[in-house]
Formats: C-alpha cells, sequence, structure tokens
C-alpha cells in the first residue's frame, strides 16, 4: 500500500511510515494511492458476513498485503470486540449507535484498532513512541483507554481546559500509567495547532519518536469505514440510503467517503454541525473559510478548521460542484440541539446526546426533500458523558454505564499548559 501527502502526490509513504509517523513533512495528509474495489458479491451479501469478517475483508482489500493476513486477523480480533447495532427510529429513519465501546464513543473503533496495528508496527523498536493526540472531548478518552498500557508506547493528550464535559475530562485525566494529559488554556484548534507544529519541528523529531492518534492519522480512517458496511448491512430497507455524521473535524465522514469509493452504494452524506459551520458552508456557499471556534453543547464538534476537510478535497479533485452533489451541509444552533433531544425522546422515546440531536435535525431537514431515502444518523457518543445538559433538557435521570460512573469520583490528573508552543516543545524534550 503506497500512501501521497494531500500537499504534493510525489510526497509518498508506505503504511508503516504514514501511520507511525502520523503527518508528511510538508504538513499535508498522507491518502491512499489507490482505493480498490470490493467484490460486488462481498457488497450484496454483506447480511452473510459477521462485523469481524466485514472488517477484515475491507481492510485486506484496502491496505493490499501491506500486514501479512495472519497479523490483520489478530489485529481485527482484538480491535473489533462490541457491536454496532443499528436502531430504528421511524421507516425512515435509524441511529446507527457507535457507543458500545470502552469509552462510550464511537472512536473507540479507531483507537483500538490503531493500538493495536502501531503495537505491531513498533514490536522490532527499542525507542518508545510518543503519541500526540488532540481532543475535543471523545478522541481523547478513546485513545487513553485504547492505549492504556500498550507497551513501548506513551500518549500525551491536549485538551481545552472547561471545554469537555466533566466524565469526558475524567476519562482522559485518570488512567495515569502510560496517559498523560495537558490541560491547555485555549480551544480545541489551539490544541491541535500544538500537536502540528510539534510534527514539523526537526529537534522534536529528531529526539523523540512521534506519532499522532488524531484523524489526521490514517490509520483512524480505515476502521472507521467498517461500520458503514456493518449499518448498511443491518437496513431492511429498498430506498436509497443517506448517512448523517455529525461532524467536527470530518475525520467520520472522510471515512464513510472512503466506504462509498470502495463501493458501499450510499446515495448521499449529510454533514451536520453546530454553530462551527465551516463546512456546510462550504458546501453552500463553494468558499472554504476557517474561523475560530465557538463552545456548545455539542462539544466533540466544536472545530473551526478541520483538518480532513483536506481529504475531502483530495477526493472530489477540488471541485466543488461534485462534492455539494454526494455531501449536504446542514448547522444548527444549541437551542435547536436542545429542542431535538426532547423531539427524539417525546416522538421516538430514543434518549439521544446532543451530537446526535444535530445529526437528527439535518437529516430531518434534508429528508423534507428526499422523501425516497432512508437516513442513518451516526450516535457517536452515550448521551450520559454529557449528562448534566442531557437530564436538564429532558428532565429527567438518564442511566449511566458503570465503566463511564466509576470515574465521577477519581481524582484528576493534569497538567495546565498555555497555547505557545515553546514551552509545549521543552516539556516534552524534557519529559522524553
Amino acid at each position: 500500500m503506497i500512501l501521497y501527502s494531500t500537499n504534493n502526490k510525489e510526497n509518498t509513504a508506505d503504511l508503516k511510515k504514514a501511520v507511525m509517523k502520523g503527518l508528511p513533512e510538508d504538513n499535508g495528509l498522507y491518502m491512499p494511492s489507490e482505493i480498490p474495489q470490493l467484490p460486488k458479491e462481498f457488497i450484496e451479501n454483506l447480511s452473510d458476513y459477521s462485523f469481524q469478517e466485514i472488517a477484515f475483508t475491507v481492510s485486506k482489500t484496502l491496505l493490499q498485503g501491506a500486514i501479512p493476513e495472519l497479523e490483520l486477523k489478530k489485529i481485527i480480533e482484538n480491535s473489533i470486540t462490541f457491536p454496532a447495532p443499528v436502531v430504528n427510529l421511524n421507516e425512515d429513519m435509524s441511529v446507527l449507535e457507535l457507543f458500545h465501546g470502552p469509552s462510550l464513543a464511537f472512536k473507540d473503533f479507531c483507537a483500538r484498532f490503531m493500538a493495536q496495528l502501531m503495537s505491531y508496527f513498533n514490536r522490532d523498536e527499542d525507542k518508545e513512541l510518543v503519541i500526540l493526540v488532540a481532543t475535543s472531548g471523545d478522541t481523547g478518552g478513546a485513545v487513553a483507554a485504547g492505549f492504556h498500557k500498550t507497551p513501548g508506547i506513551k500518549v500525551v493528550i491536549l485538551y481545552p481546559s472547561g471545554k469537555v464535559s466533566h466524565l469526558q475530562e475524567k476519562q482522559l485525566t485518570t488512567l495515569g500509567h502510560n496517559i498523560t494529559a495537558l490541560e491547555v488554556d485555549g480551544t480545541f484548534d489551539d490544541c491541535q495547532a500544538l500537536v502540528k507544529k510539534a510534527f514539523l519541528d526537526e529537534e522534536l523529531n529528531k529526539d523523540i519518536r512521534l506519532s499522532s492518534a488524531n484523524s489526521i492519522n490514517i490509520a483512524r480512517l480505515i476502521p472507521q469505514s467498517f461500520y458503514y458496511f456493518e449499518a448498511y448491512k443491518q437496513l431492511k430497507t429498498n430506498k436509497k440510503v443517506a448517512f448523517c455524521i455529525p461532524s467536527g473535524n470530518f475525520g467520520n465522514l472522510t471515512a464513510g467517503l472512503l466506504a462509498k469509493n470502495m463501493g458501499l452504494p450510499v446515495h448521499s452524506f449529510i454533514a451536520a454541525t453546530n454553530d462551527n459551520s465551516v463546512v456546510p458552508d462550504y458546501l453552500s456557499t463553494g468558499k472554504y473559510k476557517p474561523r475560530p471556534s465557538v463552545p456548545t453543547l455539542s462539544n466533540a464538534m466544536d472545530v473551526g478548521n478541520p483538518s480532513n476537510f483536506a481529504r475531502m478535497n483530495d477526493l472530489y479533485c477540488s471541485t466543488w460542484d461534485i462534492m455539494k452533489e454526494d455531501v449536504k451541509g446542514y448547522s444548527y444552533t444549541d437551542k435547536a440541539t436542545e429542542i431535538g433531544v426532547l423531539e427524539v425522546k417525546n416522538s421516538f422515546d430514543y434518549v439521544i446526546d446532543p451530537h446526535g440531536a444535530v445529526g437528527y435535525l439535518a437529516l430531518k431537514d434534508y429528508q423534507k426533500t428526499n422523501k425516497d431515502v432512508h437516513g442513518v444518523i451516526l450516535e457517536t457518543a452515550h448521551p450520559s458523558k454529557f449528562l448534566p445538559d442531557v437530564e436538564r433538557i429532558l428532565d429527567m435521570k438518564v442511566d449511566v454505564p458503570e465503566r463511564l460512573a466509576i470515574l465521577a469520583d477519581k481524582k484528576k490528573e493534569s497538567i495546565p499548559t498555555s497555547i505557545e508552543f515553546n514551552p509545549f516543545k521543552n516539556w516534552l524534550l524534557k519529559n522524553f
């Protein structure tokens, strides 16, 4: 498997380099030089395969021999260990529940896969690998759980102070061992900027083996494509299918586009955002204008300059006219989000989190003019991760799974830091 940089297609890497390095030297993102097609028979008979079998077939096809099949099977068996069930709200609308993993978020799929993949590539290295990850909420918890106590790997999580939920923060800051949390006095975009600068700093990369677990790393997108196939398998509809994705850094939606390019017959994708509406604005106007992110109820989507837009643009050869036919964009305020949470509970007796509620609103608006399409909302996190807001909106108690509830009384351990790069760089040099 050969990958290239979105900034220069002549800048190529094999899978190991792309995964372990995370980011090309030219600050682009790695993309597969070829997106192979899955056999038509496989797509037509998805119901014959288990989730693990689907994941193995998709990854084997995409990776094209980069990892021996027996090793790839082990990676899949150790990472795809929980379900992704589809729950029907009505005959035209379903929810794909992606919160059944250890951190109760969709990123558990990619974090566990990435941990297994990096562990495989890292096994002959003498020097430890330091993974830097910026989080707007869910990524950090999933990465912490996925990489906890992985030999030869240490993880540094940067998160915006005061801008993640209480239980999300506990997931980042209570594991210890090889997991360190840096509490940044800024936004997610500031955290992401620090990580990107670190990868481009020659002195840091000379002294420390750095990699990323953000969706800038191609190893994140590969496993996220699996559950689009798994969801499609479960649908019992003759209608065209649209996936509605609550979106922040747009890795999840890009993984769906990857699945479509491999042959999954998806009619359209719906990019659902909060007030951080850079991509929906682009889809409407053809002009991409990043801006500082603003805090919202759906905090994991508080991203003002989504990294994976570069990959989306690459897939569509920078052609706005084509992208806007496949991807529809909608954005909603916090007030609308609250109405969405309440409406889903009252109409379908289903408790949805604020991110999923944004997806519900977008799908509902989309279906006003696309009545012949069955929509699937990606419910990316368990509602209990946003307990105060969900209980306030619904005026009811929400059950908290035990693996999350036990974190409430654990002591938070974090290191405060500014948005300035040099203090961050010096801390890395001192500690690694």
